[in-house]
This record gives structure tokens, sequence and C-alpha cells, in this order.
């Protein structure tokens, strides 16, 4: 009897401890905007080629609007952050841009060619493409081509994830619509 006891109290404090005893339960974690996992810190890689810029354009995604460099040649010296504000290459002045946040985007490759002629010519250097009714895009303004180098000021809705790339005879960059 002292042995049936025993067990039956064994039993009793196990099935009671089950009951109390918290169960994980697992949940997913939200899935990111498209599949997007780029983040918005900053994107370099160091120039093995000098091209020279022809040509800025753009266009929209279901999940990101795109900037597109073209070069001539293979744009590998890049750099792309998100900055207060963005300033133009050699006389330091601000580049005043709309948006939420700031891109300057600087690619290893001069507007001109070796006899210092434009290689890349704008209308208007506040309004490189026509942006509106973009999602993200809120204006893309130059900011000079000096030493070998061109900046481009990207205005964005928001500090939003964004990635940069190279494609033969470009450099790609990519803003989410959302993170």
């Amino acid at each position: 009897m002292l042995r049936r006891t025993r067990t039956l109290l064994i039993a009793a404090v196990t099935v009671t401890a089950a009951a109390i005893t918290p169960v994980a339960v697992a949940t997913a974690a939200p899935a990111p905007y498209c599949g997007i996992t780029w983040g918005s810190t900053v994107k370099t890689h160091g120039a093995t080629t000098m091209p020279q810029l022809t040509n800025v354009r753009a266009g929209r995604h279901d999940c990101y609007d795109r900037l597109v460099l073209d070069v001539r040649g293979n744009a590998t010296g890049y750099r792309a952050s998100y900055v207060t504000t963005v300033t133009e290459d050699a006389s330091g002045r601000v580049v005043p841009l709309r948006g939420g946040a700031r891109l300057q985007i600087t690619v290893t490759a001069p507007a001109y060619d070796l006899a210092g002629r434009p290689t890349y010519r704008y209308a208007n250097r506040a309004e490189l493409v026509n942006v509106a009714g973009y999602r993200t895009f809120r204006q893309v303004a130059w900011a000079g081509s000096f030493e070998g180098t061109t900046t481009v000021g990207l205005g964005v809705r928001a500090r939003l994830p964004f990635r940069v790339f190279t494609l033969p005879d470009r450099l790609v960059i990519d803003v989410a619509h959302a993170w």
C-alpha cells in the first residue's frame, strides 16, 4: 500500500507540474518587405577601373525604385551612404534635396574624358531624372564631377534599405519602398 501511495503521489506531482509549466510557443518573425534584407548602412567598393559617366536614369519596380548610373566601361569603385547633407565635389556647397533622407552616391567615373570634354550633360542639375510619382525617390541632383569621381544626390522618402551593385557598363542603386 505504501508503494502504491508513493507511486500515485509521484504521478500527481508530475501531472501537476506539467499543467503549470509554461510552454514555449513558436511565433514566426514577420517576413521582411518583399523579402528585402539589404539594410541601410554604407555600401562601398574600391575602384579597379576608371570608366566615364554617360547617363543617369531611374525606374520603378514593385518593391523598390532604381537609380542607374551608366558608364563607358565597368563601374567598380563606388560609395553610397545616407548623409545629413549632400555636398558638391570640390566646393562643399550643400545640394538641396527633397525627401526625409538623403543618399550620397559617389562613383569612380568622371563625367569627362581624358581631354576634359564632357561625357555626360544634364539639362537641369537639380532634376537629373524626373522621379515624379515614384514611391521612394523624391529627387536626383547633380553634386559634381571632380578628380576622377562623380557624385549624385538622391532624395528619398525616408531612410530605407538599399543595395548597390554593378552590371556591365552601369552602377545600380535600389532603394526599397518599405522596411
